[in-house]
């Protein structure tokens, strides 16, 4: 068992570890246990009755939240032309084709998202060794892969986060700061989840959402109860 810090023990004392929370009982309890000396996250933790293994039940996509993460967003946009004007007109930190290859390819990783036009996948492929095992290739299904590179560019700085199933059936998303309302952070959640109910595969057996939890980076788990979450 992992032995926690004192700031950790008291703030857990706060929690009930049997009870399952509501929405907005949650939220408030993650903003009262949150001990960073910083503005920290709040994140939520999913565990899904899916099978990541076959095809149809490997759940990816994307949401801009309704109030943002709260978090500043470096964006990369792999285009020619109109739509590499569009990208810069709309905000992108950096713009480029072949150049931008060679630079990622010499190391340049200083970004939290890439977008790329179909085009230029071919050549952004080259990068997946780099790109892949930091979740950064572009992919359709969350709109980095698209001709409007000014649409997503807006909606990644506007505050898209991505949700996808890894391995164990779980899904870990941010959903913004501590020093959002609970308001903000309720709607937000309320967000997400919608696009993870809409996103539940026909082939998926069994209670959908089996666990949920969400905690401040700094701070306990708090369970939601999945039963309410579908409702």
């Amino acid at each position: 068992m992992p032995k926690h810090g004192k700031k950790y023990v008291e703030a857990a004392k706060k929690v009930d570890s049997n009870k399952l929370y509501s929405v907005e009982d949650a939220i408030k309890l993650v903003k009262e246990t949150s001990y960073a000396n910083f503005d920290a996250s709040v994140e939520v933790s999913y565990n899904l009755s899916v099978d990541p293994k076959q095809a149809d039940q490997q759940i990816r996509g994307s949401i801009v939240l309704p109030n943002g993460t709260g978090k500043s967003v470096k964006v990369i946009v792999f285009a020619e032309g109109p739509q590499a004007e569009a990208a810069k007109a709309a905000g992108a930190d950096e713009v480029g084709a072949d150049d931008l290859v060679e630079k990622v390819q010499n190391g340049y990783l200083d970004f939290d998202v890439v977008i790329a036009t179909p085009m230029m996948m071919a050549k952004v492929g080259r990068l997946g060794r780099v790109l892949g095992p930091k979740g950064l290739m572009p992919n359709p299904k969350t709109g980095t892969v698209t001709m409007d590179t000014a649409k997503a560019v807006q909606n990644v700085k506007a505050g898209q986060v991505e949700y996808r199933v890894d391995r164990q059936a779980s899904i870990h998303a941010a959903i913004g700061k501590v020093s959002f309302t609970e308001e903000q952070l309720i709607e937000n959640f309320r967000a997400l989840q919608n696009a993870i109910l809409r996103a539940k595969p026909a082939s998926a057996k069994g209670q959908y959402i089996k666990s949920c939890a969400v905690a401040a980076t700094f701070g306990p788990g708090i369970k939601l109860d999945p039963i309410a979450l579908m409702a």
